[in-house]
């Protein structure tokens, strides 16, 4: 019996519809609990729950810090390792990696808490070239929910984790 061979970065962006997401990497949101009661928050109503497919490639390794008001479960499906950089409110780094074999340490599975800035990259390292990754948040997304990290902002909060800052987020484009 033959082995089966992994999809391409390429061939996962064509069959599951994604497109590029403003952190980095591509997306495409699967589901959204429209068949429930919205929950109320202080910014309007949301989803009970959403949840998306999120890729980073060879091209696009980095998903740069944001903060987002609702929980997020990820779920680790295909490719590379993926590091996660998480910082918390008072301070803490956390990294975790996602990835396919527990065996090594990977997660399957990594809840985030609202509240918790978080970046992501990509292992390049990896035979894949891709990671593969779902996110369930709750309540549901919404861009009015999350906040990009900007370095400088960051650094001035956060400098003793200038290497990783400055590494996973990036300054505003400049107005035109």
């Amino acid at each position: 019996m033959a082995e089966a061979t992994q999809p391409s970065a390429d061939e996962l962006i064509q069959s599951l519809g994604l497109e590029g997401h403003v952190e980095g990497g591509y997306y495409r949101r699967t589901y959204e609990a429209s068949d429930q009661p919205r929950v109320h928050t202080e910014d309007g109503e949301r989803f009970r729950m959403t949840s998306i497919y999120y890729l980073l490639t060879s091209g696009g390794p980095v998903g740069h810090f944001h903060r987002n008001r609702s929980n997020i479960v990820h779920y680790f499906h295909l490719g590379d390792p993926i590091e996660y950089v998480l910082i918390h409110p008072d301070g803490e780094l956390q990294t975790v990696i996602m990835g396919p074999d527990p065996r090594q340490g990977h997660h399957l599975q990594l809840t985030v808490a609202g509240g918790v800035w978080k970046a992501s990259r990509l292992n390049l390292q990896g035979a894949q070239s891709y990671g593969l990754i779902s996110e369930a948040v709750s309540p549901g997304f919404d861009y009015r929910d999350m906040k990009l990290g900007i370095t400088s902002e960051l650094l001035a909060e956060f400098p003793q984790h200038r290497s990783y800052i400055e590494a996973l987020s990036r300054e505003p484009a400049p107005e035109r």
